[in-house]
Protein backbone atom coordinates (compact mmCIF):
# COMPACT_ATOMS: atom_id res chain seq x y z
CA UNK A 1 0.00 0.00 0.00
CA UNK A 2 1.19 3.18 -1.20
CA UNK A 3 2.19 5.77 2.53
CA UNK A 4 0.39 8.70 2.51
CA UNK A 5 1.93 11.86 2.68
CA UNK A 6 1.63 13.91 6.28
CA UNK A 7 0.24 17.04 4.81
CA UNK A 8 -0.26 19.75 7.16
CA UNK A 9 -3.25 19.43 8.71
CA UNK A 10 -6.29 21.70 7.53
CA UNK A 11 -6.32 25.26 8.44
CA UNK A 12 -9.15 25.20 10.33
CA UNK A 13 -12.20 23.03 11.58
CA UNK A 14 -13.60 19.93 8.97
CA UNK A 15 -17.63 21.34 9.00
CA UNK A 16 -19.66 18.96 10.29
CA UNK A 17 -21.90 18.51 7.42
CA UNK A 18 -18.27 16.89 5.56
CA UNK A 19 -18.59 12.99 5.45
CA UNK A 20 -15.36 12.42 5.30
CA UNK A 21 -12.68 11.67 7.82
CA UNK A 22 -10.63 14.67 8.88
CA UNK A 23 -7.96 12.79 7.84
CA UNK A 24 -8.96 12.50 4.24
CA UNK A 25 -10.11 15.68 4.11
CA UNK A 26 -6.57 16.88 5.23
CA UNK A 27 -4.95 14.53 2.22
CA UNK A 28 -7.69 15.96 -0.45
CA UNK A 29 -8.54 19.42 0.54
CA UNK A 30 -7.18 21.70 3.12
CA UNK A 31 -3.57 19.92 4.25
CA UNK A 32 -2.97 19.65 0.37
CA UNK A 33 -0.71 21.74 -1.12
CA UNK A 34 1.30 22.33 -4.37
CA UNK A 35 4.14 20.66 -4.37
CA UNK A 36 7.76 22.60 -5.74
CA UNK A 37 10.12 19.65 -5.87
CA UNK A 38 9.95 15.56 -5.46
CA UNK A 39 11.72 12.80 -4.49
CA UNK A 40 13.45 10.61 -7.23
CA UNK A 41 10.90 7.65 -6.32
CA UNK A 42 9.61 6.59 -9.55
CA UNK A 43 5.71 7.15 -10.67
CA UNK A 44 4.81 3.36 -12.03
CA UNK A 45 2.04 2.45 -14.78
CA UNK A 46 0.14 1.37 -11.87
CA UNK A 47 0.07 4.27 -10.15
CA UNK A 48 -0.80 6.28 -13.32
CA UNK A 49 -3.92 3.59 -13.61
CA UNK A 50 -4.81 4.40 -10.29
CA UNK A 51 -5.05 7.78 -10.90
CA UNK A 52 -7.09 7.63 -13.70
CA UNK A 53 -9.27 4.99 -12.24
CA UNK A 54 -10.41 7.65 -9.67
CA UNK A 55 -10.36 10.60 -12.51
CA UNK A 56 -12.66 9.01 -15.29
CA UNK A 57 -15.33 10.04 -12.76
CA UNK A 58 -15.59 13.48 -13.47
CA UNK A 59 -18.69 15.19 -14.33
CA UNK A 60 -18.84 16.41 -18.04
CA UNK A 61 -21.67 17.49 -20.20
CA UNK A 62 -22.92 14.92 -22.27
CA UNK A 63 -20.33 12.04 -21.16
CA UNK A 64 -17.95 14.38 -23.39
CA UNK A 65 -14.86 13.52 -21.55
CA UNK A 66 -12.71 16.27 -23.88
CA UNK A 67 -9.58 15.85 -21.64
CA UNK A 68 -6.35 14.52 -23.16
CA UNK A 69 -3.06 14.08 -21.05
CA UNK A 70 0.68 13.23 -22.05
CA UNK A 71 2.20 11.47 -19.42
CA UNK A 72 5.88 12.92 -19.72
CA UNK A 73 8.36 10.47 -18.02
CA UNK A 74 11.13 9.21 -20.46
CA UNK A 75 14.39 11.44 -21.09
CA UNK A 76 13.50 12.39 -24.74
CA UNK A 77 9.94 13.64 -24.14
CA UNK A 78 11.00 15.22 -20.71
CA UNK A 79 13.59 17.07 -22.64
CA UNK A 80 11.14 18.23 -24.84
CA UNK A 81 8.67 18.99 -22.17
CA UNK A 82 11.44 21.44 -20.25
CA UNK A 83 12.24 23.06 -23.76
CA UNK A 84 8.46 24.75 -23.58
CA UNK A 85 8.67 25.84 -20.07
CA UNK A 86 9.87 29.14 -18.45
CA UNK A 87 12.91 28.81 -16.70
CA UNK A 88 10.67 28.71 -13.03
CA UNK A 89 8.83 25.84 -14.02
CA UNK A 90 11.34 24.14 -15.65
CA UNK A 91 13.40 23.65 -12.11
CA UNK A 92 10.35 22.48 -10.86
CA UNK A 93 9.14 19.72 -14.15
CA UNK A 94 12.90 18.90 -13.79
CA UNK A 95 12.51 17.61 -9.86
CA UNK A 96 9.55 15.46 -11.05
CA UNK A 97 8.98 11.68 -12.09
CA UNK A 98 6.52 12.13 -14.15
CA UNK A 99 4.68 15.48 -15.37
CA UNK A 100 1.02 15.11 -17.07
CA UNK A 101 0.25 17.49 -20.27
CA UNK A 102 -3.30 18.02 -19.63
CA UNK A 103 -5.34 19.58 -23.16
CA UNK A 104 -8.76 20.23 -23.99
CA UNK A 105 -9.65 18.13 -27.48
CA UNK A 106 -11.56 20.52 -29.76
CA UNK A 107 -12.53 17.42 -31.80
CA UNK A 108 -14.18 15.07 -28.37
CA UNK A 109 -17.96 15.77 -30.10
CA UNK A 110 -16.48 12.57 -32.61
CA UNK A 111 -16.71 10.17 -29.79
CA UNK A 112 -20.23 11.11 -28.76
CA UNK A 113 -22.21 9.02 -30.45
CA UNK A 114 -20.46 5.81 -28.77
CA UNK A 115 -20.68 7.95 -24.71
CA UNK A 116 -24.06 9.15 -24.89
CA UNK A 117 -27.46 7.39 -25.74
CA UNK A 118 -27.93 10.69 -27.79
CA UNK A 119 -24.57 11.20 -28.82
CA UNK A 120 -25.49 12.09 -32.63
CA UNK A 121 -28.14 14.60 -31.48
CA UNK A 122 -25.56 16.41 -29.30
CA UNK A 123 -22.23 15.97 -31.88
CA UNK A 124 -25.02 17.51 -34.68
CA UNK A 125 -25.74 20.15 -32.37
CA UNK A 126 -22.22 21.20 -31.17
CA UNK A 127 -21.03 21.17 -34.87
CA UNK A 128 -24.00 23.62 -35.84
CA UNK A 129 -23.17 26.11 -33.02
CA UNK A 130 -19.68 26.76 -34.60
CA UNK A 131 -16.22 26.71 -33.30
CA UNK A 132 -16.27 28.85 -30.43
CA UNK A 133 -19.09 26.60 -28.93
CA UNK A 134 -17.23 23.49 -29.20
CA UNK A 135 -14.17 25.53 -27.95
CA UNK A 136 -15.99 27.01 -24.94
CA UNK A 137 -17.77 23.18 -24.19
CA UNK A 138 -14.23 21.30 -24.21
CA UNK A 139 -12.61 23.95 -22.36
CA UNK A 140 -15.02 24.04 -19.58
CA UNK A 141 -15.38 20.50 -19.59
CA UNK A 142 -11.58 19.69 -19.27
CA UNK A 143 -10.81 21.86 -17.25
CA UNK A 144 -13.22 20.43 -14.66
CA UNK A 145 -11.55 16.73 -15.27
CA UNK A 146 -8.26 18.05 -14.57
CA UNK A 147 -9.55 19.28 -11.29
CA UNK A 148 -10.61 15.42 -10.60
CA UNK A 149 -6.74 14.67 -11.89
CA UNK A 150 -5.34 16.61 -9.35
CA UNK A 151 -7.81 14.95 -6.14
CA UNK A 152 -7.52 11.51 -7.55
CA UNK A 153 -3.25 12.10 -7.53
CA UNK A 154 -3.89 13.10 -3.77
CA UNK A 155 -5.62 10.21 -2.93
CA UNK A 156 -3.76 7.88 -3.92
CA UNK A 157 -1.01 9.33 -1.63
CA UNK A 158 1.02 11.25 -4.41
CA UNK A 159 1.68 14.65 -4.42
CA UNK A 160 0.17 17.40 -7.04
CA UNK A 161 1.96 20.57 -8.90
CA UNK A 162 -0.37 21.96 -11.55
CA UNK A 163 1.33 24.67 -13.09
CA UNK A 164 0.08 26.97 -16.49
CA UNK A 165 1.19 25.32 -19.82
CA UNK A 166 2.52 28.49 -20.37
CA UNK A 167 4.36 28.11 -24.08
CA UNK A 168 0.47 26.48 -25.26
CA UNK A 169 1.53 26.34 -28.86
CA UNK A 170 5.06 24.50 -28.24
CA UNK A 171 3.04 22.33 -26.09
CA UNK A 172 0.45 21.20 -28.26
CA UNK A 173 3.41 20.78 -31.15
CA UNK A 174 5.86 19.06 -29.07
CA UNK A 175 2.66 16.69 -27.32
CA UNK A 176 -0.31 16.92 -29.35
CA UNK A 177 0.66 17.16 -33.15
CA UNK A 178 -2.08 16.75 -35.97
CA UNK A 179 -4.75 17.12 -33.07
CA UNK A 180 -6.80 19.83 -32.68
CA UNK A 181 -6.20 20.84 -28.51
CA UNK A 182 -6.17 23.70 -26.13
CA UNK A 183 -3.41 23.04 -23.50
CA UNK A 184 -4.62 23.98 -20.47
CA UNK A 185 -1.96 23.26 -17.42
CA UNK A 186 0.95 20.56 -16.86
CA UNK A 187 0.84 18.83 -13.72
CA UNK A 188 3.87 17.35 -11.73
CA UNK A 189 3.37 14.19 -10.03
CA UNK A 190 5.39 12.52 -7.44
CA UNK A 191 6.61 12.22 -3.49
CA UNK A 192 7.30 15.66 -2.39
CA UNK A 193 10.53 16.55 -0.98
CA UNK A 194 10.81 17.56 2.66
CA UNK A 195 10.75 20.94 1.66
CA UNK A 196 8.57 20.61 -1.18
CA UNK A 197 5.82 23.05 0.03
CA UNK A 198 5.33 26.37 0.96
CA UNK A 199 3.93 28.75 3.71
CA UNK A 200 -0.08 28.48 3.13
CA UNK A 201 -1.16 31.61 1.68
CA UNK A 202 -4.71 33.58 2.86
CA UNK A 203 -7.96 32.24 1.19
CA UNK A 204 -10.64 34.88 0.30
CA UNK A 205 -13.79 34.59 3.00
CA UNK A 206 -16.99 33.06 2.29
CA UNK A 207 -18.10 36.87 1.65
CA UNK A 208 -15.54 37.57 -1.20
CA UNK A 209 -15.98 34.75 -2.99
CA UNK A 210 -19.56 33.79 -2.88
CA UNK A 211 -23.16 35.51 -3.17
CA UNK A 212 -26.51 33.99 -2.43
CA UNK A 213 -29.30 35.59 -4.44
Amino acid sequence: MTERIQHPVVPSPVPEECVLAPGDADLLFGGARTAYAFTDEPVTDADLRAIYELAQWAPTAVNAQPLRVVAVRSEPARERLLDCLPRGNREQAASAPLTLVCAADRAFADALPRLHPRGERYRDLLESGGEQMRERWARTNALVQAGFLIMAIRAIGMAAGPMNGDDAEALARAFFPEQDVEILLVINVGRPTDDAFQKRNPRLTFEEAYRVE
